[in-house]
C-alpha cells in the first residue's frame, strides 16, 4: 500500500482500514475487525427457492393470463400473445415440479 493511498484512508474515515484481498477488489474494514474471506451465496439468498407459494402464485397467473382471453378486444393477436405467455410459463412450472421430484437431496 502506497503512502499516499494511506492518507486518503485517514482521510475517508479514521476507524476504518483498507486491505487487498486476493482475487477480489480492495476491502475497507472497521478498526477491529477482520476482512471477510469467503462468503456464500446463501447468506445472500441467491439460492434460495420459491417452494409452494411459488408454485401457487405461478399457477394463478397462468389463469389470470388466461381470463383476459374474455374482454372487448377484437383481434386475435392478443390472445396469442396471452396464450404463448401462459403456455410459457406452464412449461417452466412444469419443469420446476419435475425438477423438484427428480433433484439429488443429500
Amino acid at each position: 500500500m502506497s503512502e499516499q493511498h494511506r492518507a486518503r484512508i485517514a482521510q475517508d474515515n479514521p476507524a476504518t482500514t483498507r486491505v487487498n484481498q486476493p482475487g477480489r477488489e480492495e476491502a475497507v474494514v472497521r478498526a477491529g475487525e477482520h476482512p471477510i474471506e469467503h462468503e456464500r451465496p446463501e447468506d445472500w439468498g441467491w439460492h434460495g427457492r420459491a417452494g409452494k407459494w411459488g408454485q401457487v402464485a405461478g399457477w394463478l397467473g397462468v389463469l389470470s393470463l388466461l381470463s383476459y382471453v374474455w374482454g372487448n378486444h377484437e383481434g386475435r393477436m392478443e390472445d396469442l400473445w396471452l396464450f404463448g405467455l401462459a403456455a410459457a410459463l406452464v412449461v417452466l412450472l412444469l419443469w420446476d415440479l419435475r425438477r423438484k421430484r427428480t433433484a439429488w437431496r443429500p
